[in-house]
């Protein structure tokens, strides 16, 4: 009897040794698992500024229509973010097909705009830019030169009507797989009426702005020389002393380069206008022509970025600018989910800044909402 009761007494005693034994085991285990933990750090959130060092220059517009600011340390998942392709990191801009708008644009945008102007004819400033297009909108018509498109460069005029002496545009259609680089000068019109004012299109890879459908759903053929979505190409806009001098570089395409005299107009008569511009402009009463000295004597300021050029206005207000695109009455994640918005990631920017530059502010605090 007294051997048994031993016994049971030394087993229990072993069992509650192993038990002590195993919790302590697994106290440890816990506060390892615990520390372990702690030490794992929260990902440091990648901010544009990090990945292009030049945003002290710029104030920047997103596609709500709102400025904010000077964009250091700044994001937004809906309009201005960084990603990485697994080689190198990317500024993202975005932009739906419809929404608030900034200013007097019929067009939503996430974009840059320079807080410095500069003068053309005493101009020493530059703008340079590595960049990939990753969507334009779904949806729009055919016929309307604008549909498909987004201007990922401009020079803008901040005063008097506000014209632009550059805007560089991607434009693809769906189902193909290339699309066009073209870039535009819009006169500064003559005179009191800017409604007469037309843009002239030149083609860089592909077409220029005037090669559209036949109808609402036909499109032109795909142009072989173009630019696919995702496929890189670099700008480089340089204005010294009155001339405009541009470079378009992607590789497997021919460089191309540019130089327009902006203080001195070549379209001072009717008869000096392209014929180009002659078949797209003059049938909607924009048959101006341009001031003899140009910009002269504008400032004039960088922008960079996604200016989304589709839009939902019908096509009969205007064929060349209004796309009649899915919008979905404003929304932008249902505008997201179906492809109506344009994207665009940049991976290289750099800018020049003339000593004679002078603030922008009175651009901004003009076309703020």
């Amino acid at each position: 009897m007294k051997k048994t009761l031993i016994k049971s007494v030394s087993t229990c005693l072993v069992f509650g040794a192993l038990l002590t034994l195993s919790s302590c085991k697994n106290e440890t285990k816990a506060t390892e698992t615990t520390t372990t933990e702690s030490k794992k750090e929260t990902p440091k959130t990648v901010y544009a500024s990090d990945v292009i060092p030049f945003f002290d220059n710029w104030k920047l517009i997103l596609g709500d229509g709102s400025n904010v600011g000077v964009p250091i340390n700044f994001e937004n998942k809906d309009f201005f973010y960084t990603t990485n392709d697994g080689e190198n990191n990317w500024v993202v801009f975005k932009a739906p097909n419809g929404g608030n708008t900034h200013g007097t644009s019929n067009n939503t945008r996430t974009e840059l705009a320079q807080i410095k102007k500069w003068y053309p004819k005493t101009a020493d400033d530059k703008l340079t830019a590595t960049l990939k297009v990753m969507n334009v909108s779904a949806t729009g018509d055919a016929r309307v030169a604008a549909t498909h498109a987004v201007v990922v460069g401009q020079i803008h005029s901040a005063d008097a009507f506000e014209n632009e002496p550059l805007k560089i545009f991607y434009k693809k259609y769906p189902g193909q797989d290339k699309g066009s680089v073209f870039w535009h000068y819009e006169i500064n019109t003559a005179g009191d009426d800017n409604s007469k004012r037309w843009d002239y299109s030149s083609a860089v890879w592909g077409n220029d702005f005037s090669v559209v459908g036949t109808d609402a759903n036909t499109y032109p053929e795909e142009p072989a020389e173009g630019i696919k979505l995702g496929e890189e190409f670099s700008y480089t806009i340089e204005v010294k002393d009155g001339i405009m001098n541009l470079t378009f570089l992607s590789p497997g395409h021919e460089t191309k380069t540019f130089t327009k005299n902006i203080v001195e107009s070549e379209y001072t008569t009717v008869a000096d206008i392209p014929e180009q511009t002659k078949e797209l402009f003059f049938p909607l009463g924009q048959d101006g022509v341009e001031r003899k000295e140009a910009y002269t004597g504008e400032g004039c300021f960088f922008k960079l970025g996604c200016y989304n050029q589709t839009n939902g206005k019908s096509p009969e207000v205007n064929k060349n600018w209004c796309s009649g695109a899915e919008t979905h009455g404003g929304d932008i994640q249902k505008q997201y989910a179906d492809g109506n918005y344009a994207e665009v990631w940049f991976k290289t920017g750099s800018i020049s800044v003339s000593d004679t530059a002078i603030s922008n502010e009175g651009y901004f605090t003009k076309n703020d909402k």
